[in-house]
């Protein structure tokens, strides 16, 4: 028999720890049907049940506010799994019991996961947790995800409660509301109960006209009569209480929980004292301070990532490729006997192209790796909360901030989470300004030019470029606000979480999770690409061999769009088309530099590369290409995403030729600029 868990809960209270430590590595990531907001499901490790176990969207309520929570709240009601698993913070317990409450409204098979018990009790604090089971009248389980505390029991739970819910057996439902309202909710239910059809629980959907559900009442469509004792009962209801009815029953929950927590909560801490979290935020969240601390944070994990650990990998790495495999591959295939065009296929575009690339996966993961620190501690957060105040002064809040540093990592998961945002001016904005915010797939290029040209300042190089695209991110925002955006920016409020020791574990899986899509694409697009880009230097239009690469396909389409590129300094064919496969993947961009300088021959890798590039490059112009990858259009997967978000060809391909022509301009004035300067 199969189970069927969904993992529900705020944002930062451990779901998505929990998630890994339940399922390990039997994850698999998708998309909710229609939308474009991640989904994860996998197989609960160490049962001989079949447990699916699916990580719900972080939500605050089942209000249909926002994207994540009608796709909760939908998936719940209509998908009915066995089980919700209701991951609380038990550090912040008022505030995530207000969704409990709506959980257990909905009359479903519930299991409450106290997740952060180990931060809880090391600030003093304590919880009756058979009291807290009672009141709530659902299993309430202890738990420390990070630390694989309680994660074994939890499930077990959760399966008995399954298999009684099966046989119909599920407890007592508790009184949320006081009597005038509950007494009201009677009189409805009677009426609301033949219309449901199934489809909602008659108190949840009760709860739900009263509040003026858009969504419910269009899905239940109630007669006129009904619709009109609503309305009255509702009328009866905010005199009575002299306010709104989503405001009544919002704080009938906050009373009822109240309740709760002072008979079962018992706290240390005094009223108005500080935690530790809160002395930390006095310095990292200064009003003046913040900004400063937060870019030295960012040069400090870029000077580890390429100034020191990241050096180290990329010459054995090369040798193992371009030199080990390329070696071994050769003698394989003249020993059979192999053509010769054969042998420059695989060992001249394959292995030269994928060999150029690979060298920085050590560099990228390292450096995943160092963001998920700052992620998993708590920083991240901050970071959108201090730079609300910033993106305020060009018309945007700290919510766009998450889509944007999301973006370091890829630029396609950025541009789908700008779903979060409800005004479309912000959003359609954010997805403009998001890709110059510079992604993993351009760090090959970055890490190739700056040990080229910049050896002994890679770090301070590469950290300058992101900082070049944030920059011009802010200034594209005040230019776009008060031309073709204009209007303020929606409010932004967001729930710090405390700071938190990130386990290796839970940091390990965030930066696999996060860089295997980088190999993925090596594997997959990159081989096409090296092919193609094979194919392209090593054939004409007559689709003969050529002697001369400059004669080859590529040779001739670099020759035709050089001139484009040279105001910007780098006008050679190999650099143009180089920015024209960029197109396809920013990977490629350095899988074709390999191949079009002929690197093919055995022994010969990044080293030569780079010995290679510095006969036609400066460190000017290698600048200003640098800064042209970091702005021009990111990729295919990533205009796909615009089109799909934008949901409109004018402002797809205005996205597109903006980012492109800023991308022109911005190098222009670096390469000119520098040569002004005497840089060049």
């Amino acid at each position: 028999m199969s189970f069927k868990f969904a993992l529900v809960g705020n944002p930062n209270c451990g779901k998505t720890t929990m998630f890994n430590e339940v399922t390990g590595s039997t994850q698999h990531v998708g998309n909710w049907p229609g939308v474009t907001v991640e989904k994860k499901e996998g197989k609960a490790r160490r049962f001989k049940e079949d447990i699916r176990v699916i990580d719900l969207p972080g939500i605050y309520s089942l209000s249909p506010y926002s994207l994540e929570e009608i796709i909760s709240r939908n998936y719940i009601l209509e998908e009915k799994p066995d089980v919700v698993i209701n991951i609380v913070d038990a550090t912040n317990i008022e505030r995530n019991l207000y969704l409990t409450t709506q959980l257990i409204e909905l009359g479903i098979p519930v299991v409450v996961a106290l997740n952060m018990m180990d931060a809880l009790e090391s600030r003093g604090d304590q919880i009756d947790i058979p009291r807290l089971e009672k009141q709530l009248g659902v299993p309430v389980i202890p738990t420390s995800a990070n630390k694989a505390q309680g994660t074994k029991e939890l499930i077990e739970k959760s399966l008995q409660v399954a298999q009684s819910a099966a046989t119909g057996q599920l407890g007592e439902s508790i009184t949320i509301f006081d009597e005038q309202i509950k007494k009201s909710l009677d009189e409805l239910l009677s009426f609301i109960t033949p219309q449901c059809n199934q489809v909602y629980p008659p108190r949840f959907a009760t709860v739900k006209l009263l509040e003026g559900d858009e969504i419910v009442i269009a899905k239940l469509q109630p007669n006129s009569a009904f619709m009109a004792l609503i309305t009255t009962t509702r009328g009866r209801l905010e005199q009575e209480y002299d306010n709104d009815m989503e405001t009544i029953v919002a704080d009938q929950r906050y009373q009822f929980i109240s309740k709760v927590i002072s008979k079962s909560v018992k706290k240390k801490l005094s009223v108005g004292g500080l935690t530790v979290s809160d002395k930390i935020d006095k310095i990292l969240t200064h009003r003046i301070l913040a900004i400063p601390l937060f870019l030295l944070v960012m040069y400090v994990v870029f000077t580890i990532t390429f100034g020191f650990i990241g050096t180290f990998t990329i010459d054995y790495i090369d040798h193992l490729i371009n030199v080990t495999l390329a070696d071994a591959v050769t003698t394989l295939l003249h020993s059979a006997g192999a053509a010769e065009w054969l042998d420059s296929l695989i060992v001249g575009g394959i292995i030269a192209g994928l060999g150029s690339i690979l060298v920085f996966v050590p560099q990228i993961m390292i450096l995943f790796f160092f963001l998920a620190i700052l992620e998993d501690s708590g920083y991240m957060s901050r970071a959108a909360f201090m730079m609300d105040r910033l993106l305020r002064k060009i018309g945007l809040s700290g919510k766009s901030f998450i889509p944007m540093i999301m973006g370091i990592g890829c630029s396609v998961p950025a541009i789908m989470a700008t779903r979060t945002l409800e005004n479309e001016k912000d959003r359609r904005l954010t997805i403009i300004l998001t890709p110059f915010m510079s992604c993993g797939a351009r760090l090959p290029v970055y890490a190739l030019f700056a040990a080229a040209f910049f050896a002994n300042a890679q770090s301070l190089v590469i950290f300058s470029l992101y900082i070049l695209g944030m920059v011009v991110a802010i200034l594209s925002g005040i230019l776009l606000r008060k031309t073709l955006f204009k209007g303020e920016a929606e409010a932004f409020v967001m729930e710090l979480p405390p700071y938190r020791i990130p386990t290796i574990k839970g940091l390990m899986i965030h930066m696999w999770d996060k860089g295997k899509g980088f190999i993925k694409k090596a594997g997959t697009v990159i081989f096409a690409a090296s092919v193609i880009i094979w194919f392209g230097q090593t054939f004409d239009f007559s689709l003969h061999m050529v002697e001369e690469v400059s004669d080859s396909i590529f040779g001739s389409v670099g020759a035709f769009i050089a001139p484009f590129f040279a105001p910007l300094g780098f006008g050679d064919w190999r650099s143009s088309v180089a920015l024209l496969t960029g197109f396809v993947a920013k990977e490629a961009v350095v899988a074709t530099m390999g191949i079009l300088n002929n690197l093919g021959e055995v022994g010969e890798g990044s080293v030569e590369l780079m010995a290679s590039l510095q006969t036609y490059f400066t460190p000017l112009k290698a600048y200003a290409f640098m800064t042209f990858t970091l702005l021009y259009m990111p990729c295919i997967a990533a205009f796909a995403a615009i089109k799909r978000e934008m949901n409109s060809w004018k402002w797809t391909l205005f996205t597109v030729g903006y980012q492109t022509g800023t991308a022109w301009i911005v190098s222009f004035i670096v390469y000119q600029g520098g040569k002004l300067l005497g840089l060049g």
